[in-house]
């Protein structure tokens, strides 16, 4: 009976914290190049007997539990703008940018050139080249799908664009950033730039509503549970325990 009720608990937290990734997703759906998070589940047993195979003692001590969460990199559609400084990424690849927390990822291309005639995401961190920061010099600016950058014509840097491996999974740190090992990264080899142009966030909104109505339900139904154990363990004590 109390491992029905840590079952349910367990649970019910897990829900909880699903339906918080799905909110943020929700939150995030007009954010550009936002990835969704994906809630990843594991199970947890509490009270393993040495030796016992037992299936009916791991079913009642086997608690879900959220495990993490995965980066679904799956890309999202490309709008255009116009702006000569609005990039998107055609492909797997990401943007590497300098921050104070060293070099992160993002697939949002909406920069802008700093006073000192550095470019910089929106959040004013630099947006890194094959040589370090970019410096924007004067004239009209070009970027080839390549991501060479080029201002009348002659050739001033080239933005660098990684991908990440098969076997990664970049972990959100906020701000549309994401961040890897390095072992983790490499190159581009099947991405292109897209001039005048940036990508949306990959979240379904239509999902995401419907993920978010099912998780509540579960919820909900993991909260009745519990108040069943609850009222069953207030009658075992009401009634059993004045005879012991």
């Amino acid at each position: 009976m109390s491992s029905g009720f840590y079952a349910a608990c367990a649970g019910l937290q897990a829900q909880s914290q699903a339906l918080e990734l799905v909110a943020n997703n929700l939150a995030n759906v007009n954010t550009t190049g936002y990835r969704a998070q994906q809630a990843l589940f594991r199970s947890l047993l509490a009270d393993p007997v040495a030796g016992s195979p037992d299936p009916l003692n791991r079913a009642i001590n086997s608690f879900n539990m959220l495990g993490g969460s995965r980066t679904d990199l799956t890309s999202g559609n490309l709008e255009r703008t116009g702006n000569a400084l609005d990039l998107a990424i055609e492909g797997p690849g990401f943007f590497a940018i300098q921050t104070q927390a060293g070099t992160l990822y993002t697939r949002n291309g909406n920069f802008q050139v700093s006073s000192n005639g550095r470019l910089i995401t929106s959040a004013g961190d630099l947006v890194l080249g094959e040589q370090g920061p970019i410096a924007i010099p004067s004239g009209t600016i070009s970027i080839s799908p390549d991501g060479t950058l080029s201002s009348d014509g002659a050739v001033a840097d080239k933005l660098r664009i990684v991908e990440f491996v098969a076997s990664s999974s970049p972990a959100a740190v906020g701000k549309s950033y994401y961040s890897a090992q390095p072992t983790e990264v490499r190159p581009a080899g099947a991405s292109y730039l897209r001039q005048g142009m940036l990508e949306s966030s990959n979240v379904n909104s239509v999902t995401a509503v419907v993920d978010l109505i099912t998780i509540q339900r579960k919820a909900e139904m993991l909260e009745r549970a519990m108040a069943a154990f609850q009222s069953n363990l207030d009658h075992v004590a009401a009634s059993d325990l004045p005879h012991v």
